[in-house]
């Protein structure tokens, strides 16, 4: 439901609390990269230097803390894809932009299907997961758009496919202890069947 015009808006977070705030994305974004999505909050809250009753004022549930950390990561890579509009060979800014996909995928294992896994409950916020997953498609589908002016990938692979590829990769690779350079290998394969022929 929309704001009246009577309701104050949100204040914004005192500085110590939002110094707070990012330790404990920044150590969740740490702690999720080495143990998983199901990384102990209590841990976070540790290895952000806060206790425990912080880490819950500002993140209610495990949900609220996985969807911060998520959020911010896709916001990265949907400013890499804008990064890479401009490179003058369409299909190696496509190609650099999956690998940055695939690699974050790799990187924090379980995250990314735990937040659109948990957008079905009644922890999180319902437009998260969707909200994130058109940022990507957005994002990547831009890159496609243009390898696909020059002629760089086949005709009929859609963004879709492509990140359907990545996180099968990711997923099939996230508990090999060489998992990124296994990723690496296997988006090779996968890249080189949608070049044009």
């Amino acid at each position: 439901m929309p704001k009246s015009a009577a309701e104050p808006a949100a204040r914004p977070m005192r500085a110590d609390a939002r110094r707070n705030y990012d330790r404990i994305v920044a150590a969740a974004e740490t702690l999720v990269a080495e143990q998983g999505a199901e990384a102990s909050l209590e841990e976070i809250a540790r290895h952000a230097g806060v206790g425990s009753a912080t880490l819950h004022r500002h993140f209610p549930s495990r949900q609220a803390l996985l969807e911060a950390v998520f959020k911010g990561q896709v916001d990265v890579l949907c400013a890499k894809a804008r990064d890479l509009l401009p490179d003058p060979d369409p299909g190696a800014a496509l190609v650099t932009w999956l690998r940055a996909v695939c690699a974050h995928a790799v990187a924090n294992r379980g995250l990314g299907a735990s937040v659109m896994h948990g957008t079905r409950t009644r922890d999180g916020d319902p437009t998260l997961g969707s909200t994130c997953h058109a940022m990507i498609t957005t994002a990547g589908d831009q890159l496609l758009d243009r390898a696909r002016e020059v002629d760089a990938v086949r005709p009929g692979v859609t963004i879709t496919h492509l990140l359907k590829l990545v996180g099968a990769i990711a997923s099939a690779t996230e508990e090999d202890p060489g998992g990124p350079a296994e990723a690496d290998r296997l988006l090779d394969l996968a890249i080189d069947g949608v070049r044009a022929r």
